[in-house]
């Protein structure tokens, strides 16, 4: 017979050990995060919904273009019609935060493992572990450090939403190219100078994608978190399974949906240029250079020609 490994008795006792070792610590993270998703909250619930629907469809154009701009006009049209307005604002204020919290977690923890290659493998059984565990699996610690409502939601969604915003980031740094590294070392650039100017700026689009990542995971969880009672579209669609009614539940996933899709692609452009961007650019590269502007060297040409004299 195989004996017995205790493994959730070691769980639960370590539970216990940092609720007697640090009861203030979890009080003061349940007020600050309370706070945070309320405030923000409050702030896309109470303009009149026509406020944000303008905005959001302004931004849409800016980002993404037109296509995106008449989505957004329609399908938070359609949330509205619904009567779903409310609890889809409280669902985008507890996403952002979330998101926001998972991704000032994630970028520095990649940085760190694509740095030091120790990091990297002791961050990684610890990144398979929270892609791998079942969802519902989150709710628990949360439930037992801060009980239930918006914040053990939140807590649960970072959880779920960090792996792939640590990984991306990681992944895109290790993809600079080694020689544009050493270049800029052998210039004289610092190790936080080849950090922020050079590998940051290049492992953009991958870390852009992280992020994107992390928002789509952190709006699947905030669903699944309506079980602890963090309110928004994820209550609508509990209360509908638990009532058996299909009509509140097709809409409220219908509402998620569109949600999810909105902020996709409003987020898959980050780190490249948006629909405005691109306009400016063609009109710039229509008008053509005047006599003076023709006579000057190009922009960069003197740091490179200098550098270049510098490197022999």
């Amino acid at each position: 017979m195989i004996p017995h490994v205790p493994v959730g008795e070691v769980v639960s006792s370590l539970v216990d050990r940092l609720l007697a070792g640090a009861p203030g610590l979890f009080d003061a993270v349940s007020v600050v995060l309370g706070l945070v998703v309320g405030a923000l909250t409050e702030a896309l619930a109470s303009p009149p919904p026509v406020v944000w629907l303008v905005l959001l469809t302004l931004a849409a154009l800016a980002v993404r273009g037109p296509r995106l701009a008449a989505y957004t006009l329609v399908a938070l049209g359609l949330v509205l019609s619904l009567g779903l307005w409310v609890a889809t604002m409280e669902t985008l204020g507890l996403v952002l935060v979330a998101a926001a919290v998972a991704t000032a977690v994630a970028v520095p923890l990649g940085v760190l493992a694509a740095q030091h290659r120790a990091v990297g493998l002791a961050l990684r059984p610890v990144l398979d572990l929270l892609q791998t565990t079942p969802v519902f699996v989150y709710l628990i610690p949360a439930v037992f450090f801060f009980g239930v409502g918006v914040v053990p939601g939140v807590v649960a969604t970072v959880l779920f939403a960090v792996p792939p915003g640590v990984r991306l980031t990681e992944l895109g740094i290790r993809q600079v190219d080694r020689e544009v590294v050493e270049a800029a070392r052998a210039f004289g650039a610092r190790r936080g100078q080849v950090l922020r100017e050079v590998q940051l700026p290049l492992a953009l689009p991958s870390i852009m994608a992280g992020v994107n990542q992390v928002i789509m995971l952190a709006l699947s969880m905030v669903v699944t978190a309506g079980l602890l009672g963090a309110g928004g579209l994820g209550a609508v669609v509990v209360r509908a399974v638990t009532q058996l009614d299909v009509a509140a539940g097709v809409e409220g996933g219908l509402a998620v949906v569109l949600l999810a899709v909105l902020l996709d692609r409003l987020t898959a452009g980050f780190g490249r240029p948006t629909a405005l961007q691109r306009v400016l650019r063609r009109r710039r590269a229509a008008v053509p250079p005047s006599p003076q502007e023709g006579a000057r060297p190009p922009a960069g040409a003197a740091p490179v020609a200098a550098r270049a004299r510098a490197a022999g």
